[in-house]
Formats: structure tokens, C-alpha cells, sequence
């Protein structure tokens, strides 16, 4: 892993693959870093230039302060990321609050997004959203929590799966470990900001890609998205809760790879 600095915030990331440039945006969970979201997804794309970044606050990258929403905030530091490596343009894929921070890189730098992929992306509520879903509500109590538990992560992990023998031990341990490492201190809810007004600012074509058990980002939230952002299309994979790209990781990985190569959500042609 190396780190970046970007003016007012250091950002840690792993840099592998050659090829067009992907960069890996992920949630905002406790315990979760860019190689814990994906580092399972990377060897199928291979052929890529894999840029996996640890958000600010997350993982390796220090929480630098700040009263500006959370996903603005590090939409602008991972564009300055890029700068620093000499991207000029790239894919983005981000899940939850990652798919929220690709969503706002693509309304402020257009001419740096090729295609956009979202897993239930955050930043956008519908007007009648009820009380917070129960995977949102167990992420809030935990980053709330003063001592936290790693009973409280396992229930947190388990809620993130359909099939919970997925939620092993194993893993329950790296994102609890993690966790402590890294536990964010941010007011309950998080300010993470709204992206609602801008959806139609979005250019790139884009691929939602939703769990329909998810109980974190709920799919009666995806329609907001899918009608606001001009060149969306919506995926839907039953039996599957928050973290598509672990759960369905064959499934994701090829339907994903169709539509960076340009097999889905092809820009509408003229006539």
C-alpha cells in the first residue's frame, strides 16, 4: 500500500494491474477499507489499472478536519489523487457511500469519469424515506458506540449478507480489527451530504447494480437514481443483501466487465 498526498489529506491506496484505469470507491461500514470491499474482485479484472483507495478517514488514510459533507469532501481529494497519479480519466466503481463519492466526482469533473458503476449508492433519500434501515441504523450505533464490540460487528457483518455463512469468522475479526484501528468520529447520523439536486448533471453512463434483500440502502431507494442520472440502468441480483461484490462476486465481476467494455448503457445514439 502507498500513500498520496493530496494538498490538505494523505490518501492511502493499492495500485495494481495495468490497462484503462478503475478506481475502487468503498462504503463507509466500520472497519472497512478499499482492499477489504474489493481486493476479492480485483484478479478478475486484471487488466486493468486497479486504483483500490482507503477514503479519507478509513483504513490507512487519516481523518483529516473538516465541516464539509463527507461525500464532497472526499470526492475532491480522491480527483486530486488522480491528478497526483496522472490520470487523466478513469472508471469509477463504488459501493454505498463509495458509490456516493463517484456520483459527486462525476457531477464536478465530468471529463474525468468514463463509466460510472454503483453499488445502492448513498447521497440520495427519497422524499418519504421512513426511519433509517436496520443495517444503517446497526452502522450508526457502532460508529456511536465508545467501546465497541465484536459481537455488535458480527451483527453488523451478518446484516450485510443474504446467505450468512458468508459472515465468517474470519472476516467478522479483519473488519472488528480494522475497525479499532480507524473508528471514525463523526457526529450520529454522519453530515454525508446531498446529491439529489445534481443526478441529472451526471453524463456517464451508468450501471446500478443492487442486492434485493439489501437492507442497508434499501432498492425502493434505487428508482430515485435511476430517473435522475440520464444514461442509468438498474441490475437487480436476488437472494442478495448490501455487499453485492462479495456476496455475488462471479456474478458482479462479469457483469461489470461487460459494461466497462461497453456491452450496457451504451450512450443513446443520434438521429
Amino acid at each position: 500500500m502507498s500513500t498520496l498526498d493530496v494538498g490538505d489529506a494523505r490518501l492511502a491506496y493499492t495500485d495494481v494491474g495495468s490497462g484503462t484505469p478503475v478506481v475502487w470507491l468503498h462504503g463507509s461500514g466500520p472497519g472497512a477499507t478499499g482492499m477489504s470491499n474489493f481486493g476479492g474482485n480485483l484478479p478478475a479484472f486484471e487488466d486493468y489499472r486497479n486504483i483500490v483507495v482507503d477514503l479519507p478517514g478509513w483504513g490507512s488514510s487519516p481523518r483529516p478536519a473538516t465541516d464539509e459533507p463527507l461525500i464532497f469532501h472526499a470526492a475532491e481529494r480522491v480527483s486530486r489523487a488522480l491528478t497526483a497519479l496522472g490520470i487523466e480519466r478513469a472508471h469509477l466503481v463504488g459501493n454505498s457511500y463509495g458509490g456516493a463519492v463517484a456520483m459527486r466526482m462525476a457531477m464536478r469533473h465530468p471529463d474525468r469519469v468514463d463509466r460510472l458503476v454503483l453499488m445502492a449508492p448513498g447521497g440520495v433519500l427519497p422524499v418519504d424515506a421512513p426511519a433509517w434501515p436496520i443495517g444503517l441504523d446497526r452502522l450508526f450505533a457502532y460508529m456511536a458506540a465508545e467501546k465497541p464490540s465484536r459481537a455488535a460487528m458480527a451483527e453488523f457483518v451478518r446484516l450485510m449478507v443474504f446467505d450468512e455463512t458468508l459472515a465468517t469468522e474470519s472476516l467478522i475479526d479483519e473488519r472488528y480489527e480494522s475497525s479499532l484501528r480507524a473508528h471514525p468520529e463523526l457526529p450520529i447520523p454522519p453530515n454525508f451530504g446531498d446529491l439529489t439536486p445534481d443526478l441529472a448533471l451526471i453524463a456517464a453512463p451508468t450501471l446500478l447494480v443492487w442486492g434485493r434483500e439489501d437492507q442497508t440502502v434499501p432498492l425502493t431507494w434505487a428508482p430515485k437514481i435511476l430517473e435522475g442520472i440520464p444514461n442509468a440502468e438498474l441490475r437487480v441480483l436476488p437472494h442478495c443483501r448490501h455487499w453485492v461484490q462479495y456476496e455475488r462476486a462471479p456474478e458482479f465481476n462479469h457483469i461489470v466487465r461487460e459494461f466497462l467494455q461497453g456491452g450496457a448503457a451504451a450512450a443513446p445514439s443520434e438521429g
